[in-house]
């Protein structure tokens, strides 16, 4: 009895643990954010310098100091769920040094301007701290190995977003792929206490504020194809790119990107301020307030947003710094609605904003459940909930057609093999 308390003393304290941190992560990215624009209000040109030389330190932090660290954070924590890794390599996707990079190389990425999110972060920093909880409370193998992952990757979005339902959904669709009775109960309690948390402190926000478009049963329906259809493309090939950079560029770029990564990361950097040029500043970031104040109708974003945004996103991935691809995938996808919206002037503008949303966020992910539940949380629109569910599937149709796998779950599979492949290198390579 006393070790049943003691267990679930742990566990609640670990779900209320998540959601500080998550909280704490949030404003410490929001200043980072503030501080960079900062900057840029010196002289837009500055961060020619500036960003070069922070994705320069960044990358080599990381790789010196924090290996596993770099990326979203979320196939790092997809990879700690394979039943056919070591306790080892667990411990080491999902390690408190890790975490601690994880969490301050994602705010210097931000004060140096880079189109990365925190949600994703958020997904890993709660998935270790939910795993270090087995040691502690000598929780069955079962939970430890799973279950406890789950509900703190879970938690880790439903406090980033102020999304519980989102949060539980993804853990179901794109972290496990599966969903298994014997971690609801976990999954569910710790979204529960991560969100009450969130609530308390923030209180009952909306992260994009309150839409209240809808569309009409019939012609106005072509939209949702058309964002369907761009999104599930564009989200494609977005995932294609990163995944085939991560196998590795071929020719003498790849060459380069291997053996130099910290210049390749001070070169991305320079290439992601021209953007920020291109665009007047306005693809640095999240994008949390560029999609805001689209979805609001008062943007005075140029019409390329959409497109730079993606861009941007791409450019801060593959330099190898830490960050999350969620916030920027919405912002673009919301930029993409925009276009769109220009065209088809028959249909709500903010209608248009959404399913692109939606739509692109599908498409980079192929998570189409996930995708129209955490917009409806956020933008607490449920007149749109069938037509953003069908925007959504036709994304993930297109999507498979460019990037036949999943994003996450591919770049999962390289966190695994790196070890193998680094072993491998060992013996191959001649002794001295």
């Amino acid at each position: 009895m006393i070790l049943d308390w003691k267990r679930r003393l742990i566990f609640w304290s670990g779900a209320i643990s998540v959601g500080l941190i998550a909280i704490l992560f949030a404003v410490a990215c929001e200043r980072a954010n503030t501080g960079f624009h900062q900057i840029v209000a010196i002289s837009p040109y500055l961060p020619l310098i500036v960003i070069p030389a922070g994705f320069a330190a960044i990358v080599y932090i990381t790789r010196r100091y924090f290996p596993g660290a770099q990326g979203s954070g979320i196939p790092q924590t997809i990879a700690a769920l394979d039943p056919n890794e070591s306790h080892e390599v667990r411990e080491q996707m999902l390690s408190l040094r890790v975490t601690i990079g994880k969490i301050m190389l994602t705010i210097m990425g931000l004060f140096c301007g880079a189109s990365v999110g925190r949600e994703g972060p958020t997904v890993q920093i709660g998935a270790s701290i939910m795993h270090k909880l087995g040691s502690l409370a000598r929780f069955p193998r079962h939970d430890v190995e799973k279950g406890l992952i789950l509900a703190g990757g879970a938690a880790g979005v439903a406090a980033a977003f102020n999304t519980p339902l989102a949060g539980i959904v993804f853990a179901i669709e794109e972290m496990s792929r599966s969903f298994e009775e014997h971690n609801s109960s976990t999954i569910l309690m710790t979204v529960i206490i991560a969100g009450i948390t969130s609530l308390a402190l923030l209180g009952n926000y909306s992260y994009f504020g309150h839409t209240s478009e809808s569309l009409a049963f019939g012609k106005e329906w072509s939209v949702v194809v058309l964002c369907g259809i761009l999104g599930g493309l564009l989200g494609g090939a977005f995932s294609r790119i990163l995944i085939e950079a991560n196998k590795g560029i071929a020719g003498k770029l790849g060459t380069w990107m291997k053996a130099e990564p910290v210049k390749f990361a001070a070169a991305c950097g320079l290439v992601l301020a021209l953007i920020g040029l291109a665009s007047g500043n306005s693809t640095y970031g999240s994008g949390y307030s560029e999609a805001k104040s689209l979805l609001d109708g008062n943007a005075a974003l140029p019409e390329s947003f959409g497109i730079l945004k993606l861009l941007a996103s791409l450019v801060s991935y593959v330099s190898g710094i830490p960050g999350g691809i969620m916030a920027p995938t919405l912002s673009a996808g919301a930029g993409l609605g925009a276009n769109l919206a220009q065209f088809v002037t028959s249909v709500p503008a903010g209608a248009t904003i959404i399913l692109g949303m939606v739509a692109y966020f599908a498409g980079v992910t192929q998570a189409p459940i996930t995708a129209f539940v955490i917009v409806i949380e956020m933008t607490e629109n449920h007149e749109m909930i069938l037509p953003l569910m069908a925007a959504a599937f036709i994304a993930k149709i297109c999507s498979r057609l460019i990037c036949p796998t999943p994003l996450f779950h591919t770049m999962a599979l390289f966190f695994l093999n790196k070890p193998k492949q680094e072993e491998k290198a060992d013996a191959e390579r001649p002794e001295a």
